[in-house]
């Protein structure tokens, strides 16, 4: 008898597991790591939804144009602007169904299949310890002393790399080549990623590093460590949104859009700040953590749209890699 309890027992769970519906969401490799906020966010969101969300790390865009229709992904977060002309050229997305109103960025966001979640400004980082001189502008960087190094991203294989670029484009225009140019001397290296290039950076090796502003948050919070600065340009800073789309042929529709409306939920965008090291994109600076809303931050917001990013891409990239390739 206790053998038929036990077998029952599991015939219950089994058919209770296999009833569960999953919500399959595609994000970047740094978006599921433990110290990412997918863990967190898999958490709070599995405790209203009866459901089981399962992340997919990975390259996104890449990833989904070789799936195409077949995709199994029902949610892709961690795009960002600069790629979305071309992600909605694929056809498989689908509204978000969000009102962008309820967003707080600072720009007007009329877009309505791909949703900010979060949001900073591209900023070079320095250490106030080491770096003395007034870095206020692009042209300070080239004014650095030549002990001084800068390391940043490849545009062809980083999205923060890209962003620098179309920020150089931005503000230079035909000029770009010519900054690059005088900028090169004082590049230590260009590193494929993010995390490489912040880490010679936290580890001695440069002494500023591309990233953004919301960056010397993690170090005030989680170090206890004020050396870490960003530096605050006069010509603006590139804004730079990381987003969340509904994939159209999702198998999960409902579960999809209680997703979507998630994102946008207080539940949500609270823990964006402490795992994600942004801003939240639809929670006002008065709710932030003060580590955030004390950062300094820049009185212009530079940004593309995504017909414009697209265009100016390519010609940003041959510029930056002739100038440094002399």
């Amino acid at each position: 008898m206790k053998h038929f309890t036990l077998a029952a027992g599991l015939l219950v769970a089994t058919q209770a597991l296999a009833e569960t519906p999953v919500l399959s969401v595609y994000a970047p490799d740094y978006f599921t790591s433990e110290w990412g906020p997918g863990p967190s966010i898999e958490a709070a969101f599995e405790q209203t939804c009866a459901c089981d969300l399962r992340f997919s790390a990975g390259d996104l865009l890449p990833r989904l144009m070789l799936e195409g229709p077949s995709t199994d992904a029902d949610i892709v977060i961690g795009l960002n602007t600069d790629v979305t002309k071309k992600a909605r050229s694929t056809g498989l997305f689908a509204p978000h169904g969000q009102n962008n109103t309820d967003l707080d960025l600072p720009i007007a966001w009329t877009d309505d299949v791909f949703l900010p979640f979060d949001w900073s400004y591209v900023s070079f980082i320095y250490n106030d310890t080491t770096v003395t001189t007034p870095l206020n502008s692009f042209e300070d960087l080239t004014k650095l002393p030549d002990g001084q190094k800068i390391v940043i991203q490849d545009p062809r294989s980083s999205i923060s790399g890209l962003a620098l670029v179309l920020w150089v484009k931005a503000v230079y225009g035909d000029k770009a080549a010519d900054f690059w140019a005088r900028l090169a001397p004082h590049i230590l290296t260009v590193t494929k990623g993010w995390s490489e290039a912040y880490g010679l950076f936290t580890d001695g090796e440069a002494d500023v590093v591309l990233s953004f502003n919301t960056s010397p948050a993690y170090h005030i919070v989680a170090e206890g460590d004020a050396t870490k600065k960003a530096a605050i340009f006069d010509e603006g800073h590139y804004a730079y949104f990381e987003l969340v789309a509904k994939v159209a042929g999702t198998d999960q529709p409902e579960l999809a859009d209680q997703f979507m409306a998630f994102v946008m939920s207080d539940a949500f965008q609270s823990l964006i700040p402490m795992t994600n090291w942004s801003y939240p994109a639809a929670q006002p600076a008065s709710q932030w953590p003060a580590a955030f809303a004390d950062l300094p931050a820049p009185a212009k917001a530079v940004f593309h749209d995504e017909n414009t990013a697209a265009d100016l891409r390519d010609i940003a990239i041959e510029e930056w890699r002739t100038a440094l390739s002399q």
